[in-house]
């Protein structure tokens, strides 16, 4: 008998990935199928795994290309084969959602489901703008309201109830609805100068708010052109928006940057760009992959007493030699007579996690500073053994062969470009909405040129370079570039902030 698969809803939050559930997070990572909409957001679409089969069904407001009983029927098959399905929902599954009606018929076959309740849009949004939907001294209760309407139809909303009640009003799906709301509000008795806010891609990096009254607000929403999503919150709340919004000020609010370092390797630039309040787009273009078989590495390991020094120019570098010691049964312990070179704070990082310091790390992190400290440091008949990418800067073999100091240079990875997404983020750079690029190697630079079609105009966003080396690689494709006082995460981080404090001041 077949083995029947498991269906788990994932309520995805609103959109700023920070707002995905730990629970959450780990079924997408554990799913073999995705089922997902477009409102959920692009840094939670991007955890999901490459070996999943990721279905879209496209559901946005007015729009669902996949009707609702084919969406059913899709979890259900799926299941029927012995997937792990995930269905990956905006906001919480159950409200306003439908996630009752897809576990219906999931139900009726017999098959088991988990749900996973998200951060709702309802109550993050309004956070998120400096409203908080209960206050002791405004209101003591919420209330929750779709604000869709089928096309042509009417609203059914009892607002002689709404104003009675006197507690914070929240309508989801209502921007088209909105004037409708508002009227109706007033008709039943609500003050005209009650405060009111419509809020846009909430919890965003984008997002954007109107704030106003019942009677003035649907004026200022059509000044502002905001669009779906958006939500309309109703009550004395919304006084309070000015005062107590922290959102609008994080210091890179409205800034989209994209990050092309290796997935692997891209979440502590992204984590600090997304607290930072950045729009991130995660578009890793490079990955590393060992060399192997490789009979060089395997004759310098085999003879590892004759080496002095040992030379890491990347954290990959460390990950891979760390691996290849393995792979030769040894450790750490067999590198305990050389002296350890790297050639920045993000190498010898890599090496501390490992239990191993580094030795010499030069003030500039780039191949001729490394190579200038290493030719003072070496002593007369030491030997060095580098090792490193299979396409390296040259200066540093060219210094050291110059200062005829002994070395190996030994491949042990190579750099592989990847293109995922390159039409979307052309489109995007098409159109003026990205902001800057961040490149922490020359060789993202290469992989970034290369997954975009030809002819991208590379003048329309700001090259942030982690060092000289980088910067001359962007610079080289007409790039404008700034680069980071120090080839630290931190130093980019700080040189981006101060490039849009002058631009926002």
């Amino acid at each position: 008998m077949a083995q029947v698969g498991h269906v788990t809803l994932v309520g995805a939050g609103p959109g700023d990935p920070g707002l995905l559930t730990v629970k959450g997070r780990q079924a997408i990572l554990d799913a073999d199928v995705i089922v997902y909409d477009r409102l959920v957001g692009a840094e939670i679409l991007a955890l999901m795994p490459q070996t999943a089969e990721w279905i879209d069904v496209g559901k946005k407001s007015n729009h669902h290309p996949v009707p609702q009983q084919r969406i059913n029927e899709i979890l259900l098959e799926k299941a029927k084969e012995g997937k792990q399905v995930v269905r990956l929902k905006g906001g919480d599954c159950f409200l306003f959602g439908r996630g009752g009606e897809e576990l219906e018929l999931l139900a009726q076959n017999g098959i088991d489901f988990t749900v996973v309740p998200g951060v709702t849009s309802a109550l993050a949004v309004p956070a998120y703008a400096g409203i908080p939907v209960t206050h002791r001294d405004f209101t003591s209760s919420v209330h929750i309201i779709t604000g869709h309407a089928k096309a042509g139809g009417e609203l059914h909303i009892d607002f002689d109830a709404l104003v009675r009640h006197g507690g914070t009003l929240v309508f989801l799906m209502s921007v088209a609805s909105a004037p409708m709301i508002l009227q109706g509000l007033m008709q039943a008795g609500m003050p005209a100068d009650m405060p009111a806010a419509m809020i846009e891609r909430g919890t965003l990096p984008r997002q954007r708010k109107a704030v106003a009254t019942v009677a003035t607000l649907t004026e200022k929403i059509q000044q502002a052109g905001i669009s779906s999503p958006a939500i309309l919150i109703v009550g004395a709340v919304c006084s309070l928006s000015d005062a107590f919004d922290w959102y609008d000020r994080l210091p890179l609010h409205g800034v989209t940057v994209v990050v092309t370092r290796p997935r692997a390797r891209a979440g502590t630039l992204t984590e600090k760009l997304h607290r930072l309040g950045a729009e991130v787009i995660s578009y890793p273009c490079i990955e590393t992959e060992i060399i192997w078989p490789n009979m060089p590495v395997v004759e310098a390991l085999a003879s590892i007493d004759q080496y002095h020094w040992l030379v890491l120019t990347s954290p990959a570098g460390v990950d891979t030699m760390m691996r290849l010691l393995d792979a030769a049964e040894m450790d750490a312990r067999s590198l305990a007579h050389m002296k350890i070179a790297v050639i920045g704070a993000g190498t010898a990082k890599a090496l501390k996690e490992r239990g191993l310091r580094a030795d010499y790390i030069p003030q500039v992190y780039d191949s001729v500073h490394l190579a200038e400290g290493l030719i003072r440091l070496v002593q007369e008949g030491e030997r060095m053994l580098l090792l490193r990418a299979e396409i390296g800067a040259p200066e540093l073999p060219q210094m050291l062969t110059e200062a005829c100091i002994s070395f190996d240079d030994v491949a042990i990875y190579r750099t592989i470009y990847r293109s995922e997404r390159s039409e979307e983020l052309a489109e995007r750079l098409e159109r003026g909405e990205v902001d800057d690029v961040t490149f922490t190697s020359a060789s993202t630079v290469h992989g970034f040129v290369e997954s975009l079609p030809e002819g991208t105009d590379f003048t329309k966003f700001t090259a942030l370079c982690i060092g000289p080396s980088t910067e001359k690689a962007a610079k080289a494709v007409g790039m404008k570039t700034i680069t980071a006082a120090n080839a630290t995460i931190d130093a980019m981080l700080d040189t981006l902030q101060e490039e849009h404090s002058h631009e926002f001041n």
